[in-house]
Parts: C-alpha cells; structure tokens; sequence
C-alpha cells in the first residue's frame, strides 16, 4: 500500500534528484527571461515543464534521458521564442498579448473592457488598492500582458510616454 518496491522508491529518488539538476541546469543557461513575470506564453511553458517532471519522475517507461531531453527542448523553445519575439514585431505578436488600456481620462473604456473581460468592479478595485480614492484623478488603467493592472494618476501621468505599447479602443494607440 506504501511502496512496491525498494527499487521503485530509490528510481524515484534517483530520477528527481537528476531531473531536477537537469531542469535547474537548463533554466540557467536559458537565462533571466525565462523567469520573468509570467503571460500567457510562458504560463503554458511553466505546466508543460511541470507536467514533464511529474511524468519522468513517476512514469518508469521514461528514461533519464528521454525525460532530460524533453526538459531541454522545453526551456530551449522558450528561449528561441523569446528571442524571436525581441526581434520580431510579428512575431512578439503572435506569442504575447499587449497591454490594453482600460480606463483613460477618468472615464472607463467599455469596448476595451469587454474584450478583456473585465468589470467595472476590478477597475475600481485596481484604483482603490493604489489608495486613489476618485476615479477622476486616474489618468489610465492597463491591463498588463501578465494580467495586472497598472494604475496612474494625473499627478504621475508626465507626458504619457510610458503608454506609447498600449492597445486601445479600435486598434489605435493611446496617446499621452
């Protein structure tokens, strides 16, 4: 009920001491990026490392090897792909979301709120956590492309420069 064998418990002993040098190893030859705040893109690599771990260290059809490899392609396709995506406009596009400005003005931006699904409620609730008690001294609300929203204030908004990335209603830019 515990274990089959003692076999079973030193593979397993084994394997994740090894897969788990070999996930470490190939993380830090990849570099920083692959640890930075999450998007969507790397959140499907992140599960898709995790669930290879789970099966090279508990399936024993899988070899050290075969489990190494596929860790290493893993972090390495992760690593191509961001590098493509620093390159490439179209790229970067095709694998990460871009910010979306939901709030401009002190007024909310409905059209962009339903497209990312969000309330009017979160908003408020983005405001609220940055201590800002009125919406009217809100310059802007974005959605980040990892799912956070980021809050100016008139008082912080300068020249606006730092929204010149972000998405707004009917595909323009926001401007300062």
């Amino acid at each position: 009920m515990f274990f089959d064998t003692g076999y079973d418990l030193l593979r397993v002993a084994v394997m994740t001491a090894c897969s788990y040098a070999a996930l470490i190893t190939a993380v830090r030859i990849s570099g920083k990026r692959t640890l930075a705040k999450m998007n969507a893109f790397d959140l499907v690599v992140t599960v898709a490392l995790g669930s290879t771990l789970a099966t090279i260290l508990l399936n024993a059809t899988v070899s050290l090897a075969e489990g190494a490899i596929a860790l290493v392609l893993l972090v390495a396709l992760q690593f191509v792909s961001a590098w493509a995506a620093v390159r490439s406009r179209r790229f970067r596009r095709l694998v990460k979301a871009e910010p979306t400005l939901l709030l401009s003005g002190g007024h909310m931006l409905a059209d962009a709120m339903a497209r990312q699904r969000v309330t009017e409620s979160e908003v408020l609730q983005a405001i609220r956590s940055q201590g800002v008690g009125s919406v009217e001294e809100v310059a802007a609300v974005v959605l980040e492309t990892d799912g956070k929203f980021s809050v100016i204030t008139r008082s912080q908004a300068g020249s606006g420069s730092s929204l010149s990335d972000v998405g707004r209603v009917a595909g323009t830019r926001a401007e300062g």
